[in-house]
Parts: structure tokens; C-alpha cells; sequence
């Protein structure tokens, strides 16, 4: 179960997250606060895994709030103005939900927060399943088993997947080989990071993965060369 608390100066916005919560069977909703001053004391003493966090609130912004919150915990924010979304992408919300939202939406967040905590709490096992990226102001599950191959595009990552769709995440090639169990990808190029078991052929200084053409750099000789040996 996440245990959750909810904080917003709107009763109504609160009784429509209340009603949510409880059509979400891991949600465990522990208390709601239209004031902050209230919802911080009780934060100090009963911490809790996710906040479902208002942004536009009249005392102190939800941005401001949470930087107070101790522990860290996750957060969602919901607001009606969509140009708070860069500030909660700077403090790796979780979600962001734009009123008014309804169920469907506010359950994929919910479920994203359920991913993400079990993310963090088997992060340091030796075979990891999954990792998060961030894309579009929310954080995205990425399987790592579905990866066929990772693709560097200028301060971007394309990543290809299994089933013909990719995503383009700003982030390093560096930065996505240190989430990547290494017995089961390659790099053959600065550009390029490969699943083996998508590995169909290698002739010269080129990879196959089934009809895509990946390009071995220069300094990727000898990984390519270790393909076929």
C-alpha cells in the first residue's frame, strides 16, 4: 500500500481526490488538509510515501511547501494552471494533473507512483527489471527487457523498443548505460547502445538488428569484434 496525503485549499478538489483514492486499491489515503501550516505539522510526525499536492494555494505555493515537506516523499501535483508543469518537472514529480482530471488519469498517476516506490525499493538488486526516465513532466517506467536499442540524438536518447515505438528522453548516453545490467547490452558506437539478444548478424563495421543497420565507431572495434567470437 502508498500511504497518501492529500492537500488542497479547495474542499470540493479535495472530496474529488478523496473519491479517487478510494477507487484505487493500494491507495491508502491517510489525511487531507485545505491549509498547509495544519498538513506540515502532521507531515513531521506521521511521514507517508506520496503527496497529492496542490500547486496554486493562497498561504505558500505547493512548489514552496513541498521543498519544506521533510523525508521527500513522492509527489503529484495538481493544479489548473498548466505553466506550474516545469517547476514540478524540476522537483522530479511524479505526475502532474491538470484540472479537471478524471479517474483514468488520476489512476495512471497513481499507478506511475506505485512503480516508481517499487523502482526505489529494489534499485539495488543486481538484475534490475526496470527504470524510470523522465518524459513530458512525469516519470515514465521503462522495461528494460523491451529495449532493442539506444540511440544518442544531440542532449537526447531515442530509446527503441520491441514493438516499433521509441522515447525521446533528454538525457545522456552515460547517464543510460549506468541504469543497463551490462551482460545484456553493448556499446558500439558513441551514439549507439545495443541489446545483444536483438543481435542478428555482424559483418565489418556494421550490427544487425533484424533490417536496422547500427554502425561500429572506432573505438567500438574490439566490443564488436567480442559479438562474434
Amino acid at each position: 500500500m502508498i500511504s497518501v496525503v492529500a492537500i488542497d485549499d479547495e474542499p470540493l478538489a479535495l472530496n474529488i481526490v478523496r473519491s479517487f483514492c478510494t477507487q484505487v486499491d493500494f491507495l491508502d489515503l491517510r489525511a487531507v488538509f485545505t491549509e498547509t501550516g495544519k498538513a506540515l505539522e502532521y507531515l513531521r510526525d506521521n511521514p507517508v510515501d506520496l503527496l497529492l499536492l496542490d500547486i496554486n494555494m493562497p498561504a505558500i505555493s505547493g512548489i514552496d511547501f513541498y521543498r519544506k515537506v521533510p523525508g521527500s516523499p513522492m509527489v503529484i501535483f495538481t493544479t489548473a494552471y498548466s505553466e506550474y508543469a516545469v517547476d514540478g518537472f524540476n522537483l522530479d514529480a511524479i505526475d502532474y494533473l491538470l484540472k479537471p482530471f478524471e479517474f483514468n488519469r488520476f489512476r495512471k498517476a497513481a499507478e506511475k507512483a506505485r512503480d516508481y516506490m517499487e523502482y526505489a525499493q529494489h534499485k539495488e538488486s543486481n538484475t534490475p527489471q526496470f527504470f524510470f526516465v523522465r518524459v513530458d513532466y512525469s516519470m515514465v517506467k521503462v522495461v528494460i527487457s523491451s529495449i532493442v536499442y539506444i540511440e544518442g540524438v544531440d542532449n537526447y536518447i531515442r530509446i527503441h523498443f520491441d514493438n516499433g515505438k521509441y522515447l525521446l528522453v533528454r538525457m545522456s548516453m552515460k547517464g543510460v548505460s549506468e541504469k543497463l545490467p551490462p551482460e545484456e547490452f553493448v556499446r558500439v558506437h558513441r551514439s549507439y547502445i545495443l541489446a545483444r539478444k536483438h543481435i542478428t548478424a555482424v559483418r565489418g563495421k556494421t550490427v544487425f538488428l533484424g533490417t536496422v543497420e547500427i554502425p561500429v565507431g572506432t573505438n567500438y572495434v574490439e566490443e564488436a569484434q567480442k559479438l562474434i567470437q
